[in-house]
């Protein structure tokens, strides 16, 4: 034997036996299937005393999926990105925005009246 290698060769310390002994007895499990709208199955595995949930997100498309094969829930609606401007446009009117805009110049100019640095 060449290199003096090691007797127990893919093995790590502290390594015993593995299987069922060592680790005890698995729990009880119970499979669950879930279909989403593109035709996805996907089967997640609960334990049996748990309550399995209404829905789940597919692992392949994200959507989500339900227990009836016939009636997968929808897909989400999605909302457009909406800019700062658009929520302040929804909580204001045009008349608050100028209202709101003429109180800010007015004390703008005053500040610069009385001397201070404004920029």
């Amino acid at each position: 034997m060449a290199g003096g290698g090691s007797a127990i060769r893919g093995s790590r310390v502290g390594a015993g036996p593995m299987g069922e002994a060592e680790r005890g007895d698995a729990a009880p499990r119970k499979a669950v299937t879930y279909f989403c709208t593109n035709e996805h199955r996907s089967v997640v595995t609960f334990a049996v005393e748990a309550t399995t949930p209404e829905s789940w997100d597919c692992p392949k498309c994200g959507l989500p999926a339900g227990l009836d094969i016939e009636n997968a829930p929808p897909a989400p609606k999605i909302e457009p990105y909406k800019t700062h401007l658009a929520y302040v446009k929804e909580r204001r009117s045009d008349a608050e925005a100028a209202d709101i805009l003429d109180e800010a110049v007015q004390l703008l100019r005053s500040r610069r009246k009385s001397g201070d640095i404004v920029f």
